[in-house]
């Protein structure tokens, strides 16, 4: 068996490198002072700056040949223009978050899809960039360290060994790849994955591009450092590339503190530390966060623009479509606000403004700011968390946190430039409080392994830098209790010990809050809840939830549920949950997160249109399962030359001597051998056996909760169905309908359905439900999605295997209303394990999928 390591092992081991850097830079930074590196920053010419942003800008437009060339060798046309798009983002975004295979996929895949790839060819293009990535990085950095004495610095504690064999043997795989592309003709295989290697021009042009891209932002950081004798530019980008290899390596996001402490030690005493730190720390500004913030931009226009169908209908589309974005953009935002707070009470305030504040507010009015501001960025780290997960309580406390913080900016140092950043995210916040509908608590909210360590990196990070902005003051304990304008280290100390019980007070209320445990068979009391919601229900296929087969989740009111069942990874939702529309949301997040809970994947199965915004706002994928036939009853009849052939299948049954009768739960129970008898027979001659989750399975703890509708020939019952009655005579439905091989004529199912439209619609019921056509109406266009040209392929000429074909048409002589169902899922490669995973949930497991 496969070893899998614990989700918070990554985290823990990211938070334990970053601590080192942090570690490292205090001490390399030891002898200078905070005002230094400022004092550098600012010193860095214009002309520089543009330099450096000229590059960067010609950096990333190399990137885009990244995707450029990885859809020329899946032979897939697409506009320069979107592909570009996606490059850029899909790396700005990968450059910031780290985990490049998956921050820049997830991008990828949003935009990708769109355009019409599927998640396989997606899959492959992400596979591409990262191979071409790697290839300029080896080619490169290998020629640069086999021919640039590099030392490597004895604080990195490494093995003595020769940078310049480092360099030839990472040019090793190069030359295998261009050999290998060169002379293998015949794709590689491993195991049921086939890959064509691309051939020696793509790999060449894959180096160039990779080296090229490499080469420009080392030279972004170079334009920033001043001109030193001794300091060749070769040097410098060696040392640049041990340093990204060092953050890459550490997972760390955007390789923060590990990349800026491992540069510092390899160019050593060869130039002022805070000259060093004043570079970098521009760097990080020009090549990284500013093409992030302008991807996410244009992210947020190509959403908007993506889906607008006209001029007026621009509001109602972005209602639509900027669910799924808008939440974790603000989650970010918000989180940045904090950790901006809590960075600028670490630090002193600037003098001049000092000064005006002197003159114009009381002292404690400034000391209380002060704390309020650290406090304030402490809570808004972790409502960050809430934001994302749309919760109502979060968003109201951040948007009173935002204005609060607003005002304690200005009255702590006059930092209008940080109450403009607030102010802005307060504003965007507001106008989208449709997104945030949960009511819960954010005690229950699950805070993954990667949060936890965002946060420790951000508060670790915040206490650093307080430290190192005063080690000029020494320490005592008076400190605590010295209250003066300029007294900006005892504020630092109280801030931080304020937004330290903030923290400290939440983890606590988490660990008291009551645990949680995977769900078991459904008690007394949850089956009385469900049965009575069941009742009140209009969809008929609540129903379901009586095949004692399922788990139950219910919400506090007590009036809504979601029934379920878990397979291996996927916890199976069966449909949209049961009761009250308002009250899905809660549910379905809270079924989310308990999925989260123990690894697992949430999926809902056969969904209707009326649930889909809510499961594209936790971030899965739909796929169209098929469509379902209802029937209007109110102008149901049998008049008519189109329904002739319906009138003549009634005719010839009842000569028969055919007859509906409507059994009482209680009197079919009296039957239920009778009834057995021709379960078993026809599941005989049909070679199946029971089924179960989506589908009745006859037993008797099931079956005593319907009405059965009975086909009689003479006396003796020759066919059966079990009957689904709606709420509020809305809708009726059956579930098995079996009958007796030996006994019942051919067309006894077709009269069955004749015999209860009509029934029904003398009972006032106002739609009929056939069930579900599974691979019905789906679109076979090139540009749609690979599921749908599949699926659509099956339907018609998948007749050998089930009759998808035949069973829309049987359908459709009842001239019924469509309506479609979808599976919401996580998507990409997961999508062939669920489907598996559905399959045997639907049949009683692996046994059960092999005995059909």
């Amino acid at each position: 068996m496969k070893f899998k390591p614990p989700a918070w092992v990554g985290p823990l081991f990211g938070i334990l490198l970053f601590s080192l850097a942090v570690w490292v830079l205090h001490h390399e930074l030891a002898a200078y002072h905070l005002k230094d590196i400022v004092h550098q920053i600012r010193s860095i010419s214009i002309a520089r700056v543009a330099l450096a942003l000229l590059l960067t800008a010609a950096g990333y437009g190399v990137m885009t040949l990244y995707d450029f060339l990885a859809l020329r060798y899946l032979k897939h046309l697409l506009g320069y223009g979107k592909i570009a798009l996606a490059a850029f983002v899909g790396a700005a975004f990968s450059n910031n978050i780290g985990l490049s295979m998956i921050a820049g996929a997830s991008v990828r895949y949003r935009l990708y899809a769109n355009w019409g790839l599927s998640a396989l060819e997606i899959t492959k293009v992400v596979f591409f960039c990262t191979l071409t990535l790697w290839l300029g990085f080896l080619g490169l950095g290998g020629t640069v360290f086999f021919l640039v004495p590099l030392t490597l610095p004895d604080q990195l504690h490494l093995p003595a060994i020769s940078i310049h064999l480092v360099g030839l043997s990472m040019t090793l795989p190069v030359a295998a790849y261009l050999l290998a592309g060169a002379f293998l003709k015949t794709p590689l295989r491993l195991r049921d994955w086939q890959i064509d290697v691309p051939g020696l021009r793509t790999g060449l042009l894959q180096l160039l591009t990779g080296t090229a891209d490499w080469l420009l932002a080392g030279s972004v950081l170079i334009v920033l450092l001043p001109p030193v004798d001794g300091l060749s530019l070769p040097l410098i980008l060696g040392m640049y590339l041990l340093a990204q290899l060092a953050g890459l390596v550490s997972q760390v996001p955007g390789g923060l503190g590990v990349f800026e402490t491992t540069f510092l030690l390899l160019i050593g005493g060869r130039l002022p530390a805070e000259t060093v730190m004043g570079a970098l720390f521009a760097f990080r500004i020009i090549y990284y966060l500013l093409p992030l913030a302008v991807s996410a931009l244009l992210l947020g226009g190509n959403e908007i623009l993506l889906h607008r169908e006209s001029a007026k209908k621009l509001a109602a589309t972005y209602h639509r479509w900027s669910g799924p974005v808008v939440p974790p953009v603000l989650a970010f935002t918000t989180f940045i606000a904090g950790a901006v707070l809590l960075f600028s009470g670490a630090t002193p305030a600037l003098d001049h403004r000092l000064a005006w504040l002197r003159q114009a507010i009381p002292l404690p009015l400034l000391e209380v700011s002060h704390l309020v501001g650290s406090t304030v960025g402490m809570g808004l780290l972790l409502l960050a968390r809430g934001i994302q997960r749309r919760l109502s309580g979060a968003y109201w406390i951040t948007a009173i946190l935002l204005g609060v913080g607003i005002a304690a900016s200005l009255f702590k140092g006059l930092d209008f430039e940080e109450a403009l950043f607030l102010g802005a995210l307060l504003a965007a916040l507001l106008p989208n409080r449709r997104f945030f509908y949960r009511h819960t608590s954010l005690l229950h909210q699950r805070f993954t392994p990667a949060w936890i360590a965002a946060i420790a990196m951000i508060v670790i990070s915040a206490f650093w830098l307080g430290f190192f902005s005063y080690k000029h003051v020494e320490y005592r304990e008076a400190l605590w209790w010295q209250f003066a304008f300029n007294a900006d280290a005892p504020r630092f100390l109280r801030a931080s010990a304020a937004a330290a019980a903030v923290l400290l007070l939440f983890a606590v209320a988490r660990l008291l809050r009551p645990a949680h445990h995977r769900p078991g068979k459904a008690s007394e009391e949850e089956m009385q809840t469900v049965v009575r919601i069941v009742g009140s229900a209009n969809a008929t296929t609540a129903n379901l939830a009586l095949l004692g087969d399922k788990s139950f989740l219910i919400n506090p009111q007590k009036n809504a549920f979601i029934m379920y069942g878990v397979q291996g990874r996927s916890w199976v939702a069966m449909g949209d949950p049961v009761g009250p529309q308002d009250a899905w949301p809660e549910l379905i997040w809270n079924f989310r997160e308990q999925s989260d809970r123990f690894g697992g994947w949430a999926l809902f199965y056969q969904v209707t249109p009326d649930g889909l915004p809510y499961y594209l706002d936790l971030g899965l994928t739909l796929t169209k399962l098929g469509e379902t036939a209802r029937v209007p009853l109110e102008d149901f009849s049998l008049e008519g030359s189109h329904r002739k052939g319906l009138r003549y299948t009634r005719r010839k049954m009842e000569k028969e001597g055919l007859s509906l009768e409507i059994l009482p739960a209680d009197q079919a129970m009296a039957r239920f051998d009778a009834l057995k008898q021709i379960s078993d027979a026809w599941l005989t001659e049909k070679n199946t056996s029971e089924k179960g989750f989506s589908l009745g399975r006859f037993s008797e703890e099931y079956l005593r909760w319907f009405d059965v509708a009975v086909i009689r020939k003479s006396d003796a019952i020759v066919a059966f169905a079990n009957l689904w009655k709606g709420a509020d005579n809305g809708e009726f439905s059956i579930d098995m309908m079996r009958y007796d091989p030996a006994l019942a004529p051919g067309g006894v199912m077709d009269y069955l359905f004749i015999e209860l439209m009509l029934w029904g619609q003398e009972k006032g019921y106002e739609w009929f439900d056939l069930g579900m056509a599974p691979l019905s109406g789906l679109a076979d266009r090139s540009l749609a999605p690979l599921w749908n040209r599949l699926g659509g392929f099956l339907a018609r000429h998948g007749g050998h295997f089930y009759n998808f074909e035949g069973l829309r048409q049987y359908k459709e002589k009842f001239d019924p209303v469509w309506e479609p169902r979808y599976l919401a899922s996580p998507g990409g490669m997961a999508l062939p394990l669920i489907f598996a995973h559905l399959v045997q949930l639907i049949s009683g497991g692996i046994k059960g999928t092999i005995a059909k």
